[in-house]
């Protein structure tokens, strides 16, 4: 046990799961739609819903989204942040018929008309999971760089987009292939060890049959 499980996360309280994990989750789905939001609608379930108004947990996910880490002391003036940056934004209730407890389900809305869905958990002591993102199983923590790629299932996708990680030097760190039905809509999930160059991911959005190529990066690109 390391000593982040033992001591928690450093964040702005009062929940590590309310809160820390809120924020994760809305700074994660920020970088994975890859630029500046424009809006957002935010759905809250279970407990999220039930009690996140006394943790915080409203004003932590639009803090992340906003682009703000667990520890940012602005996290109780998100609202008015966002209101000064003309991002729109609203909450709700999410539609699931089972989840997590701790579940929040993120529609976001860039400057370019790009939409992204993520459905994101906070599993405890800060640490997330994207369980979704648009439709399709996930299961993302945030942790690495990491390639989603939504295509046609059809045969060759996989050996392109691994060939072209291999010719960058770019080792896969956990790999996990999910499809709705056969010869249907399908998406590949690669957690790497190092970042992707931005020209690869440009370079898989156009190869044919890929429908949409999300990616997150730990480093500060947007």
């Amino acid at each position: 046990m390391g000593i982040f499980e033992i001591i928690g996360p450093v964040m702005v309280g009062p929940s590590s799961s309310h809160t820390a994990g809120a924020v994760r989750i809305g700074y994660v789905s920020r970088k994975m739609l890859g630029e500046t939001v424009q809006s957002a609608q935010i759905d809250l379930y279970g407990s999220f819903l039930a009690t996140g108004s006394g943790h915080g947990t409203r004003n932590a996910l639009l803090a992340g989204i906003l682009g703000m880490l667990p520890d940012d002391e602005r996290i109780p003036q998100s609202p008015a942040i966002a209101a000064d940056q003309k991002i729109s934004f609203a909450f709700g209730t999410a539609d699931l018929r089972s989840g997590h407890p701790n579940t929040a389900v993120l529609t976001l809305t860039g400057v370019s008309g790009r939409v992204l869905r993520v459905a994101g958990e906070s599993v405890g002591g800060g640490r997330i999971n994207i369980a979704s993102v648009d439709g399709l199983p996930a299961n993302i923590t945030g942790e690495y760089p990491t390639l989603i790629v939504h295509n046609l299932d059809q045969p060759g996708h996989v050996a392109e987009v691994t060939s072209m990680l291999s010719h960058k030097s770019v080792n896969i760190a956990a790999m996990r292939l999910y499809r709705a039905a056969r010869g249907g809509h399908a998406v590949m999930i690669l957690e790497c060890d190092q970042e992707i160059p931005p020209e690869s991911v440009a370079w898989v959005e156009h190869l044919e049959g890929v429908e949409k190529v999300t990616y997150f990066s730990t480093e500060d690109r947007v």
